[in-house]
């Protein structure tokens, strides 16, 4: 078995998937905890697909598409607060219309150029084999930013998850912390599309924070947890893949899924193991009586 293992990361290659894969889930892992508790999983999905026309632009100017990635991200954030406060729709409406909007703005782009196929899939499904050192560093960077800014922001976030009325009268400013939160799930989004593609990032995204909230309640504990399920992902996705013959990043993202359904399953068989017998009621006295008398 020991094997199986050390022959999937026996080349420089993979060992470089495999570092960039393990901190993109320790960033997708920590800020998408609070993705999950505070129902921001459409908001998580549509920053995922909103970068992608700056990516495509920025790959065709021929500047780093992270650039344009962030620019994107900040359009969509930017674009969501304005529809929000001036046209007083519901936040998810704004979500709604920009996320349909960037990608389809994005698959136009790329549909111009010659190479239309290749880098469309190179974009929306990641390639977890072609990353560097320099994206290894940038990741590294997000990962530090990112829990950093977690546990600064704790109170404040955890206000805002539960009260936001409260939060404001608390002074802890829950508008801000809001766009702190957009903020590190975008970096978040940015720093980790390489690895997983704008598509199937939003798997390590959620998947894994999901996961841990089945099994633990407190928040610190699920971050814990959702990393050490965000990590196994990786390693296991990228062994199937090597042996499998089948694309890394989707197997990631796959296996990730799938530890959720996993986890579900056997907590439903776990509570149900746990649940009482139900004994039968005695009959009253009065029917046993009847029914011996007849």
């Amino acid at each position: 078995m020991i094997g199986w293992f050390t022959d999937a990361f026996s080349s420089e290659l993979t060992r470089q998937a495999l570092a960039g894969g393990l901190l993109a889930a320790v960033t997708t892992s920590v800020i998408g905890t609070w993705v999950v508790v505070r129902g921001m999983s459409f908001m998580g999905d549509a920053l995922a697909h909103g970068v992608l026309p700056g990516i495509v632009l920025a790959f065709l100017w021929g500047i780093d598409v992270t650039i344009g990635a962030l620019v994107s991200a900040a359009v969509m954030v930017a674009g969501i607060d304005v529809v929000h406060r001036r046209a007083r729709l519901p936040e998810d409406t704004g979500i709604g219309l920009l996320f349909v909007g960037m990608l389809a703005l994005g698959v136009i782009l790329i549909s111009r150029q010659d190479t239309y196929a290749g880098d469309l899939t190179s974009f929306l499904f990641g390639d977890i084999l072609g990353i560097d050192d320099a994206d290894i560093a940038l990741q590294a960077a997000v990962a530090a930013v990112t829990i950093v800014g977690v546990v600064v922001l704790h109170r404040p976030f955890l206000a805002l998850s539960f009260n936001r009325e409260k939060a404001a009268a608390l002074g802890m400013r829950p508008d801000l912390a809001h766009v702190a939160m957009l903020v590190l799930i975008a970096l978040a989004v940015v720093s980790s599309f390489r690895v997983a593609g704008t598509l199937l990032v939003f798997g390590l995204l959620v998947a894994p924070p999901a996961t841990a909230t089945l099994l633990v309640h407190r928040l610190p504990t699920a971050m814990v947890t959702g990393v050490a399920f965000g990590c196994l992902a990786v390693v296991l996705g990228l062994a199937i893949s090597y042996h499998a013959d089948a694309a890394a990043s989707a197997t990631v993202a796959g296996v990730a899924v799938g530890q959720f359904f996993l986890a579900l399953a056997t907590r439903e068989v776990v509570t149900a193991l746990r649940r009482p017998t139900p004994h039968p009621t005695p009959p009253k006295s009065g029917a046993a009586t009847g029914r011996m008398a007849e």
